[in-house]
């Protein structure tokens, strides 16, 4: 439950937002359709919950594929939130000379300023 409040958390709090605006346009008076409002939120929360499980599936599973890459020996490419103007990401090579280590979902290494998670990488595939 936490790795999902972890994940999804920002969604979260956009789903509720958009369904509070949902039920703000719905229950004006100048919507026509008496008690259609409650159709609307219920489709609407539907719809957000299905987006946030697909997308909680998606990144869970994407994780596992990047953890089990980067235990196999093959390095991983990931998000640099920090600097946007240089480098936008991170190559992270196990046999590289960083010394990077997993430990749990996070990429951390002695050498480097700050952990990756492991939600904001992908497999790195060579194109040489």
């Amino acid at each position: 439950m936490m790795k999902f409040l972890e994940l999804e958390a920002g969604y979260l709090v956009i789903g509720l937002f958009i369904v509070g605006v949902t039920i703000f346009v719905w229950t004006r008076p100048f919507v026509a359709g008496g008690k259609a409002w409650k159709k609307a939120v219920v489709f609407v929360l539907f719809g957000m919950a299905g987006f946030i499980l697909a997308h909680y599936f998606v990144t869970t599973n994407r994780m596992e594929n990047v953890k089990t890459w980067f235990k196999d020996g093959k390095p991983v490419i990931c998000e640099n939130r920090a600097i946007r103007k240089v480098a936008q990401s991170v190559i992270i090579d196990p046999k590289g000379g960083q010394k990077w280590s997993l430990e749990d979902d996070i990429f951390v290494s002695p050498l480097h300023s700050r952990p990756f998670h492991t939600a904001r990488c992908l497999q790195y595939i060579d194109s040489k």
